[in-house]
């Protein structure tokens, strides 16, 4: 097989996405549908409607992502196809496009978990290393995982309570900021100045995470103050909520790199775009200058199909395959 093409398709939450990627290495198109127009409207992702906008995207994103590779259905070797973990409705319609499209053309059918993806999207940018360290940070997931080799995933630490890009959303929403909260909350954070002092949080296991009690705080402030008339520097309190909660990530981080023995550090997830978190990434050359460290390309952070190929393409090498009984696993385990 000169050339190995694998077409993705990614639906786990509000993004309608395909994408082909030739040789594990060379992306020749990435289409994605997003939702965040419709859902923005609701402070937060509809399961019901991101499903039904996915059953009338379906079929428009991959006529565009073939279009756009200049490709047929023939020229595809296999599909991947988000398994899970996400929305159970929107699983449900990646799934059955990918079966039906494997069923019609004889193409193999490659699981690929979701979290998996955002980790091998790296590759984008450079060759993975192992042992390898995962930062995972997105609306759904904060997890540190640990890969000794290929696909042999350990999570070494997880959140005990809310996701990390979770409580941005539930924190902007009492601040009146726009959803999703992320980048809102980000942009705000670089004109704000420590002023604020919010409490840390701590948790059993030095590597898992908490942000409930810290998204908490905030609200416990923000009503404190609006009830005696005090008024709260909007910039100030993201400062304050953003190096609380990144400071946790890095220590956490930190304890992890210093306690295994890693060759390379890699973040991932939709959280993974935040400017100070990435900047933060970055400074832990300063401090561990033995340790490769990649940071994945902006597009590459939010949902997308491009990641689904690249992880598709290891999988798919290594001899992973589905039948055609797949069926959506909104909670899969890494």
């Amino acid at each position: 097989m000169e050339k190995l093409r694998i077409l993705a398709i990614e639906t786990s939450c509000d993004e309608t996405a395909v994408a082909i990627v030739e040789n594990g290495k060379t992306l020749l198109s990435n289409i994605v549908s997003s939702q965040i127009n419709v859902h923005s409207k609701f402070g937060g992702v509809v399961p019901e409607v991101a499903s039904r906008i996915h059953v009338e995207n379906i079929t428009v994103v991959l006529q565009e992502a073939l279009s756009n590779a200049n490709l047929t259905m023939d020229d595809i070797d296999a599909i991947a196809i988000t398994h899970g973990p996400g929305l159970v409705g929107s699983l449900h319609i990646g799934i059955q496009a990918a079966k039906a499209l494997a069923w019609y053309y004889g193409k193999p059918l490659v699981p690929v978990h979701h979290i998996a993806g955002h980790i091998y999207a790296n590759r984008f940018v450079e060759e993975i290393e192992y042992p390898l360290f995962a930062l995972v940070v997105s609306g759904g997931h904060t997890e540190l995982v640990y890969l000794k080799s290929e696909f042999s995933f350990e999570i070494l630490g997880t959140t005990q309570d809310d996701a990390i890009g979770e409580a941005y959303d539930k924190v902007a929403r009492v601040m009146g900021l726009p959803y999703p909260g992320g980048p809102a909350i980000d942009k705000l954070a670089k004109t704000g100045v420590k002023h604020y002092r919010l409490p840390k949080v701590k948790t059993e296991n030095d590597l898992d995470f908490s942000f409930s009690g810290l998204k908490s705080a905030v609200l416990q402030f923000y009503a404190q103050k609006t009830k005696i008339k005090e008024e709260v520097v909007p910039s100030d309190l993201a400062y304050a909520f953003q190096e609380a909660a990144l400071g946790e990530i890095l220590q956490k981080s930190k304890i992890a790199i210093e306690r295994f023995n890693a060759k390379h550090f890699v973040l991932a997830g939709g959280v993974a775009a935040n400017s100070r978190l990435r900047e933060l990434v970055v400074n832990l050359k300063d401090d561990y200058p033995h340790l490769k460290i990649t940071i994945p390309p902006m597009w590459c952070c939010t949902d997308n199909a491009a990641m689904i190929a690249m992880a598709g393409t290891l999988a798919f090498t290594a001899g992973h395959r589905a039948g055609l009984d797949l069926s959506a696993d909104p909670g899969l385990e890494l």
